[in-house]
């Protein structure tokens, strides 16, 4: 614990604990040392007048450390949506809020967070209520404590994932936060004596003036807030008299013995239970810590569980555990009072979601939830199925269809699976039984009713199955998603689990599934079909009621992108997307294949969301499927509607026209009348290969349908699902035919070519993310193309019209042509990691994080990706149109000499400088191998750093690391970088988006403002030759040729 660094506080209150566990005892509180506490004082009853000088001196504290793990969560349950998709932490800071307004006074208020929340928390605060979130001491950390071997105590271990092996010490830990923290101090310095504690989830727990003035007057040191206990209320904690010396004590059920649990029930002899809503002296506090040595001793809780929450057979283990009302015990002159059920609205189990959901339950304008009048002021009694609904995954799924109305019934018991609606209305006392192994759908208005639907009919085809699995290695998804070989995604239950593996990441992350849509579609590679058809049955299975799929299943990545963000009505806008595609890998059933998800603002899934993903392929047990829905036809456009056989539902399947969303918005983008005029100049020809990928129908439906050119000025544009056998990747080596067409070998040289060379080629990678650019007998590298787009974006619309770019960015392998155009202009530059998620953020900056206004943004990679805010994917076409407007803008006049891509790029050379680059691949080599040069580079960093090599000094030698200044976020091992005094580059990295093997990618650069014209191998001789001795890959890897040269 002191190697943790966690404070004597609380190391002394665990040792406390833990001395009692070892000495034998048990925790438990015998009946027959207890006597029934006595009427207590009801707030309702006072009559003092409210001091609101007090609040001056008081703080508000929301206990929010919990996970919710016994309702099936795994992130802050104040997270948790409670009514009209408004969490706990919503409402609270809205209580907030209003009671500031309320009282005219900032009333400080403050978190205590654990370990596992505190992330979750203040990302909900940054992003929905900033002013909060910057208040100081907003933030105090719950401590942890070791969970402890059941048989042996000592700590527990947990070899899969060590941070399991430790625990909340339960809400009892607060004085020892206070005290460890600093923030008891720091509060009674600040002038502050009043304390009210409160759990996050309970809403009712509202500082109220006439009971602080009251725990003021009184002079009580501390005061609990109780309820009388009802028969829902019968199994929690009671409040009771120690025969021993008189004090009021807290009994929880664990601290009950079973022959005493019939007492421990009884509410008309235990009458008062605590809400955990507390008031403290803070000086009384520190007086009891001060004498007991700087700490509080509670009572000791023990609870057995698994040292791995999520595996029953992992080790057994104890957590010990306080409460924090047991602290009344140690306070003399505490005391009780009662408060109405207004003030207690907490959510333990699905019982208590349901009937706060419900229409049982209003809101207040200061945003608490209290009974509905119409109840005649008792709540409903509500007892699901506890096997069937212990977990909050399982009543989502029960009212998928709406909540039921529950204002009107006395007692609801369900005992098995059913499902309901907006339309349930129960009345009185109903009772309804299922024993079938199919939720039943039960509707209309059900009153005074014993129901058996066992027999009734149910969601025939939509019926969801659930299927054993186990979760298979290696699933864990990089920024490109999950790419493996095509049999290996065809073997059985691989493609299920990582897909109900999203699926429960993307629903515990707070999307409702069975709102708005899912977009499916992909390249068209091999299994492509088959996949499509899997995931829609596993959608339906869990939640999806609508879908949009590509016509024949084809839509390329930035399609998918531009349909999430731009296909309406706004009422099934799309939540996310599979997209099946492993990019520029070769496809068919000897190659690869792959699978990634996009979230609601068109980008490839964030950080946090592909780590759930991956955590959850590692606990898998099962699979959601619908096993008897039949396959939709996705080979031309149109809707299909499957329905339910109980009418509860309908699942819409719309096949969508693959290119119509993406073209309408490049439309949008760029000056097609233009474009369209130089197509039609004579002295201009061009080519288009689209390498038998998805970019293919996407070509067509520009250059043929909009711009009128004939069907000859596209290659290889019929999708197939081997890409014809080729590596559709669009770069010297693999777009060998269109580079020859250009006259060109794969180094770039010019080669003798019979008959006319075209103005302008270009070519696409399988999934159409991709671009490479070629002007006649002349290739644009990656770099110096996305630099000539920065410095020509005024000729595009999509920026003109919005007053031009405010920022570009660029990936650290990509050279640093762009750089000397960002700051010409003036416009904010990023250098990001690899990886189009960072561009993302940067284009969110804004709108998703409220920072600062990034957009007009244009970005890219040196790996043929280039793109704008317009979508949140890299976009090969757009790339294209980017250079075809800029061209047609260089020719305005059809009379004079066709301005080529050549000339564009020299004359940008000219003004700018030329960074001379190349980047080398070795595909397919040892990963071990490739893994341990780099260990070696990283190593040597230090010693590197200041070296003489050959005529170059390296000044710098590192891995880079980005600390992304939008969230905050930090990426590391981004690439080992070699960064010479005159300001030339060499960089390592290994390339995540192969599918076996390893890709080491070496890129070197060397900047030059005068010698414009040498080739390019010429101009990086030395500077190449020095990159292979400091990676020495020959020894590592076995070779020093690469596969690829660009």
């Amino acid at each position: 614990m002191v190697a943790e660094g966690i404070a004597p506080s609380a190391i002394s209150a665990f040792e406390s604990t833990f001395k009692s566990l070892v000495s034998g005892a048990t925790g438990i509180i015998p009946e027959s040392t207890i006597s029934p506490v006595p009427e207590l004082v009801h707030t309702d009853s006072l009559s003092i007048e409210p001091d609101s000088e007090l609040l001056a001196s008081t703080v508000v504290l929301k206990l929010n450390g919990g996970l919710g793990t016994g309702m099936g969560l795994d992130k802050a349950k104040s997270l948790l949506k409670v009514k009209n998709d408004e969490t706990f932490l919503d409402l609270t800071a809205k209580q907030v809020m209003c009671m500031r307004k309320e009282f005219g006074q900032n009333v400080k208020f403050m978190l205590m967070n654990s370990f596992s929340t505190s992330d979750d928390t203040l990302e909900f605060f940054r992003t929905k209520y900033p002013n909060l979130a910057a208040e100081e001491g907003l933030e105090m950390m719950q401590n942890k404590v070791p969970k402890i071997d059941a048989k042996t105590f000592e700590p527990a271990t947990c070899e899969t994932d060590p941070s399991n092996e430790w625990c909340p010490p339960g809400h009892g830990d607060l004085y020892a936060a206070l005290i460890g923290s600093g923030r008891l101090a720091a509060l009674l310095k600040g002038g502050f004596k009043y304390m009210f504690v409160s759990n996050s989830d309970n809403l009712g727990a509202t500082l109220d003036l006439k009971i602080l003035t009251h725990f003021a007057t009184t002079d009580a040191s501390f005061m609990m807030e109780c309820c009388e206990r009802t028969e829902n209320d019968k199994k929690g904690g009671h409040l009771a008299i120690r025969n021993e010396d008189k004090h009021l004590i807290l009994r929880e059920s664990a601290m009950c013995a079973d022959e005493d649990e019939k007492d421990f029930q009884d509410i008309t002899k235990h009458k008062f239970f605590n809400t955990n809503n507390l008031w403290i002296r803070l000086d009384k506090l520190q007086e009891i810590v001060d004498k007991c040595g700087g700490f509080i001793p509670l009572p000791m809780i023990k609870n057995n569980k698994t040292v791995d929450p999520k595996d029953d057979s992992s080790q057994k283990v104890v957590q010990l555990e306080t409460a924090m009302g047991a602290a009344i015990e140690c306070f003399e002159g505490a005391s009780a009072v009662i408060v109405p059920r207004t003030r207690f609205a907490p959510v333990k189990k699905c019982n208590d979601l349901l009937l706060l959901r419900s229409d049982a339950y209003i809101i207040t304008e200061d945003f608490r939830p209290v009974l509905n009048p119409a109840c005649g002021g008792k709540a409903p009694v509500i007892s699901l199925d506890s096997k069937k609904f212990k977990m909050v995954q399982a009543l989502e799924e029960a009212t998928s269809e709406g909540v039921p109305s529950l204002v009107g019934c006395e007692r609801l018991t369900v005992k098995g699976k059913i499902r309901m609606g907006r339309s349930t209305r129960f009345i009185g006392a109903v009772s309804i039984t299922n024993t079938s192994d199919e939720a039943k759908y039960v509707s209309g208005k059900i009153e005074d009713a014993e129901l058996d639907v066992s027999n009734d009919v149910g969601l025939g085809p939509l019926k969801p199955s659930v299927v054993n699995s186990a979760p298979i290695a290696g699933q864990k998804p990089g920024t490109s998603g999950l790419r493996k070989k095509t049999k290996e995604f065809m073997t059985e239950n691989y493609l299920n689990n990582f897909v109900q593996s999203v699926f429960d990441a993307v629903i515990a992350g707070g999307t409702n599934v069975s709102d708005g849509t899912l977009v499916i579609g992909g390249d068209g590679r091999y299994f492509n079909p088959e996949a499509i058809q899997t995931i829609i049955k596993m959608g339906v299975a869990n939640g999806v009621k609508r879908f949009w799929i590509g016509e024949n299943g084809l839509l390329s990545t930035p399609a998918v992108s531009a349909i999430i963000r731009e296909r309406g009505p706004v009422w099934q806008k799309a939540f996310g997307a599979f997209i099946l595609t492993a990019s520029h890998n070769p496809g068919g059933p000897d190659e690869d294949f792959g699978i990634k998800y996009n979230t609601q603002n068109g980008g490839p899934a964030p950080e946090y969301l592909m780590q759930a993903t991956h955590a959850n392929t590692g606990t898998i047990k099962s699979y959601k499927i619908c096993k008897d829905m039949p396959d939709v036809d996705i080979s031309k456009v149109g809707t299909t509607e499957i329905a339910a056989d109980d009418g509860s539902s309908s699942v819409v399947v719309d096949v969508i026209p693959s290119t119509e969303s993406h073209v309408a918005l490049l439309k949008t983008i760029f000056d097609f009348d233009a474009i369209k005029a130089l197509l039609e100049r004579e002295d201009f020809t061009m080519i288009y290969d689209s390498m038998h990928g998805v970019n293919g129908p996407f070509a067509k439906s520009v250059f043929v349908d909009e711009f009128g050119q004939p069907e000859s000025v596209l290659s290889n544009h019929i999708p197939k699902d081997d890409f014809n056998g080729a590596h559709a990747d669009p770069n010297l080596t693999y777009a060998k035919e269109l580079v020859a067409t250009m006259g060109l070998d794969r180094k770039g040289n010019k080669i003798d070519v019979s008959g006319p060379i075209p103005s302008f080629g270009a070519a696409a990678d399988g999934d159409g993310d991709r671009n490479m650019i070629l002007g006649t007998q002349f290739f644009a590298t990656p770099s110096d193309s996305l630099a000539v787009i920065v410095a020509n974006a005024n000729s595009i619309p999509f920026f003109s019209s919005q007053g031009g770019l405010k920022a570009v960015a660029r990936s650290m392998p990509t050279s640093g042509a762009v750089d000397l155009v960002a700051k010409d202009l003036n416009l904010d530059f990023f250098e990001t990691p690899t990886g189009w998620k960072f561009f993302g953020n940067l284009m969110d900056s804004k709108a998703v994080f409220k920072g600062k206004d990034y957009t007009p943004f244009i970005c890219g990679e040196e790996s043929f990706g280039t793109g704008s805010d317009h979508v949140r994917e890299k976009d090969g076409i757009w790339a294209v149109l980017a250079w075809l407007n800029i061209l047609a803008a260089k020719n305005p006049d059809a009379s004079k000499p066709l301005v080529t891509v050549e000339d564009i790029v020299k004359e940008h050379w000219g003004k700018y400088g030329r960074n001379y680059y190349c980047r080398w691949d070795f595909e397919g080599m040892d990963k071990t191998g490739a893994n341990a040069m780099m260990d070696k580079m990283r190593s040597d960093a230090a010693a590197n750093t200041g070296r003489k090599v050959g005529s170059y000094t390296i000044s710098t030698a590192d891995d880079f690391k980005y600390t992304d200044p939008v969230d905050g976020s930090v990426a590391q091992k981004q690439g080992v970088r070699f960064l010479m005094s005159d300001g030339s580059r060499v960089i390592f990295r290994l390339s995540g988006t192969a599918g076996s093997g390893a890709t080491v990618r070496m890129y070197i650069e060397q900047y030059e403002q005068e010698k414009l014209d040498m080739p390019v191998a010429v101009a990086l001789e030395e500077l190449t030759k020095i990159a292979l001795e400091l990676c020495d890959i020959k020894t590592f890897c076995g070779t020093e040729t690469p596969t690829v040269i660009t």
